[in-house]
């Protein structure tokens, strides 16, 4: 075994896997660099640095659970007269999980709620955040589920120790007592201690329709709503807008 090797193998030994594998480029560089041999340290140090942080990142948006992989970069801002950019720029900056606000991103469908909400949560986790994106019919059938299933005891443990959980849809189908009583108790687990951007076509004084009981209404609101920012996002939906089509542009007539 040539002396490179044993230097990888002696690498992947102290767990630092990524640095073996790219040891030769390393070694080359600082050799027509005529780096120092702390120079050369450096920037070992540095690369497996680098790649750990890249993986992490990797591996928490793999938890995240996003539908898609959707940018606030890809966000168009310039149809959505509702949000300005300076406001805009302040949700990036992201200050408002530091201070546990939570978020409601209400608004028709098609509007970007979405959109808004992964792209916030995908900035989250490249800023050292723990995300977790879930709808809210998803939500409830792991709630359900949480004594019966290892799966959903695993999500529920990440949902707790996020620091900010997405639930989208919020509202779009009625629950039961047994699920609204479920869905309070959670809320009551993240109050004060995890961010929450709520999605949703209806307003907060509607949720009790759906909600059924007045008293967990109350109360969910009451947890949510003390630290609140409530964006509504309107306009024509980008799904219609920006839609494929199998046709070319040329007028179609009947």
């Amino acid at each position: 075994m040539n002396q490179l090797k044993r230097l990888q193998e002696t690498l992947k030994s102290l767990r630092l896997g990524e640095t073996a594998n790219q040891l030769p480029v390393l070694l080359e560089t600082a050799e027509k660099n005529d780096d120092t041999y702390a120079g050369f340290l450096m920037n070992v140090m540095s690369y497996e640095q680098q790649r750990r942080e890249e993986k992490k990142i990797e591996r928490h948006l793999k938890w995240a659970t996003f539908p898609y992989h959707k940018t606030l970069e890809q966000f168009r801002l310039n149809e959505q007269q509702s949000l300005s950019k300076k406001q805009f720029n302040q949700l990036k900056e992201l200050l408002w999980i530091e201070q546990l606000y939570n978020l409601i991103l209400l608004g028709p469908p098609g509007v970007g709620k979405t959109h808004l909400a992964i792209g916030l949560g995908i900035e989250a986790i490249h800023r050292g955040y723990k995300v977790i994106f879930t709808t809210m019919g998803e939500l409830i059938q792991v709630l359900k589920t949480q004594e019966i299933t290892r799966k959903s005891q695993t999500r529920m443990k990440r949902i707790r120790d996020a620091d900010l959980v997405v639930i989208d849809d919020l509202m779009f189908m009625a629950m039961n007592q047994s699920e609204a009583n479920l869905f309070f108790h959670l809320i009551n687990d993240l109050y004060n201690t995890t961010s929450i951007i709520l999605t949703s076509n209806k307003a907060p004084k509607e949720w009790g329709e759906l909600l059924g009981d007045p008293a967990i209404t109350t109360a969910i609101l009451d947890r949510i709503m003390h630290r609140v920012e409530i964006i509504h996002l309107n306009g024509d939906s980008y799904r219609m807008k920006h839609r494929s089509t199998i046709f070319s542009n040329e007028n179609v007539s009947n």
